[in-house]
């Protein structure tokens, strides 16, 4: 039985996208480049500045680009909320797992002066059982340790757990930590993406499918059939 639901954040909890496509555009306007379209840089946002800097500067090499992804991240700390927010349908989800006392968090490969900042923005750092961003553990996904990290501060087994990700680094982590996992399929995906061949044990269009795992179902579809 699932008792405690661990989410990644950009691209599964929370749509970050919008804020950091209009920093990566606005680093390019200061660079006296063109804009890039949103959904180019939506495809990307879960593989963290590195990958936001190789699509919008693919002409430099990694040395020059380091400088602009400093940039990029002063530009998006001052403007973490402009538009971000929630994925539709995870605020039911969240709720109805607190009114039946399955815990939920957060571990993510971003830093905690990102995340924390962000999760406390939208009053989602007191109702989180834990946080582990990208610094919280000597290894980051698709190392284990951060979710093992997660379960021994949530305090349950990993087989109790579920891990739910947009990304193949999540679901590596997951199945290599013992967890059940899920893929977000809301979440920043790109078309030649194909989360099927991911090993998941579950592909989830809408956050709402959530809910069947949640642990009152089994007993209330029990409870109609007697």
């Amino acid at each position: 039985m699932i008792r405690t639901l661990l989410f990644d954040l950009d691209g599964t909890l929370l749509d970050t996208a919008p804020d950091m496509a209009w920093a990566l555009n606005r680093l390019r306007e200061e660079q006296g480049r063109t804009p890039l379209p949103f959904e180019d840089i939506r495809s990307q946002v879960s593989h963290g500045s590195k990958a936001l800097m190789h699509l919008a500067f693919p002409d430099l090499d990694e040395a020059s680009r380091e400088p602009l992804r400093q940039r990029f991240l002063d530009l998006y700390r001052e403007n973490l909320f402009l538009d971000t927010g929630l994925f539709a349908g995870l605020a039911p989800v969240l709720a109805r797992a607190e009114q039946l006392g399955c815990r939920w968090g957060v571990v993510t490969n971003k830093p905690a002066w990102l995340t924390e900042p962000l999760m406390d923005s939208l009053g989602l750092s007191t109702r989180a059982a834990c946080i582990v961003s990208g610094d919280s553990t000597p290894r980051r996904k698709p190392d284990p340790l951060p979710l093992q990290v997660a379960c021994e501060q949530v305090g349950c087994q990993p087989a109790q757990a579920m891990y739910i990700g947009d990304a193949p680094r999540d679901i590596e982590a997951g199945r290599a930590a013992g967890m059940a996992t899920a893929v977000a399929l809301w979440g920043y995906l790109a078309p030649e993406d194909d989360p099927a061949a991911w090993g998941a044990d579950h592909l989830l269009g809408d956050p709402r499918e959530l809910l069947r795992f949640l642990p009152d179902d089994t007993a209330r579809r029990e409870r109609l059939l007697r």
